[in-house]
């Protein structure tokens, strides 16, 4: 039997891009993804349209809490890899539900971790979050404590995290974590920023802005992202991995006048309070995955940017009737 490279929540934003390169670079590819409602369906649903048109992908509807459902999957297919960016994403809906952020995130990445176990699978990665630095001294540094996660979302993380590395000490598992930094690019989701701005700003809508705008982030353009998780692929033992833009953090005011410019309309800002589960700012130290995995990322931002317009003008009028509610309904 042909051995299999398993990504979860491959319909997703992420996972759907590192489908994509796997199957470039001649993996077969086995995506699975519960396709669920936290946001616009249709968006997941084009992407997996692009990811279906590749040879060497086969999808399969199926959510990571059905234990059952991953155990026949692993029956059927021979997993040598299991690259898990099935999540449920997004701080400020994870105070409103976290129930489902602790069955996905962490009962979820116990399900793949306990198949692996039972079918010797040898390689788990697992994507993380930045979210989890809250409080700590920047550049955050992988090696920092984060033992007080400030929203359900990044203890779930946490959690998804420890079990990983229970798993690698008791049975051997090669464990690599990546803890994304403020993901963005083409087909991005439609619950972050840069999607919302776009789109408020081409319809001369009001931009929620929660803060002042000074708040900043370490962006990092989804192809790059999509490049650090497959170079953490290699046998690394047990290893955690910053993968970020690693420049000066860019404050939200300033994503919003380079937006302006690319779209040639002016925002009409309507600030809203600061919300408690948010972190002020995020700078990744991404000097550990440049010297263990040869990684940098090489797409700049007012590059990514100019993707991101560009790719939302190119799908009008549908990517302007995509709903930015969470959940959708």
């Amino acid at each position: 039997m042909t051995k299999s490279i398993l990504v979860t929540g491959s319909a997703g934003f992420i996972g759907s891009r590192v489908a994509a390169l796997l199957t470039d670079q001649g993996q077969h590819v086995v995506g699975i993804d519960n396709m669920n409602n936290y946001y616009d369906v249709s968006l997941k649903r084009h992407r997996l349209q692009q990811l279906e048109k590749q040879s060497g992908f086969d999808f399969r509807g199926i959510d990571l809490e059905n234990c059952d459902a991953i155990g026949d999957l692993f029956e059927e297919f021979d997993f040598d890899t299991v690259v898990n960016l099935a999540a449920r994403a997004g701080v400020r809906y994870s105070m409103e539900n976290p129930l489902v952020y602790m069955t996905t995130n962490a009962l979820g990445s116990l399900n793949l971790l306990e198949a692996m176990r039972k079918h010797d699978v040898g390689k788990y990665m697992l994507a993380s979050t930045s979210s989890l630095y809250a409080g700590q001294s920047m550049p955050f540094t992988e090696d920092l404590p984060v033992n007080t996660p400030i929203s359900s979302y990044a203890a779930s993380k946490k959690s998804a995290e420890l079990m990983a590395y229970s798993h690698h000490f008791l049975y051997g598992i090669d464990v690599s974590i990546c803890r994304y930094f403020t993901v963005y690019g083409p087909a991005g989701r439609p619950d972050m920023s840069i999607f919302r701005f776009i789109k408020w700003i081409d319809q001369e809508q009001p931009i929620e802005l929660f803060g002042d705008g000074t708040q900043s982030r370490d962006f990092t353009f989804v192809d790059d992202i999509a490049r650090g998780t497959i170079a953490a692929l290699k046998p690394v033992g047990y290893e955690i991995f910053n993968l970020g833009g690693g420049n000066q953090p860019i404050s939200l005011i300033t994503i919003i006048e380079k937006l302006e410019s690319l779209l040639g309309k002016t925002a009409r800002i309507e600030n809203k309070p600061f919300h408690k589960a948010d972190i002020d700012s995020t700078w990744a130290d991404i000097s550990k995955a440049n010297r263990q995995l040869n990684w940098q990322p090489a797409t700049g931002l007012d590059e990514g940017l100019e993707q991101c317009v560009r790719w939302y003008r190119d799908q009008l009028p549908w990517s302007a009737e995509i709903s930015i509610q969470t959940p959708c309904v």
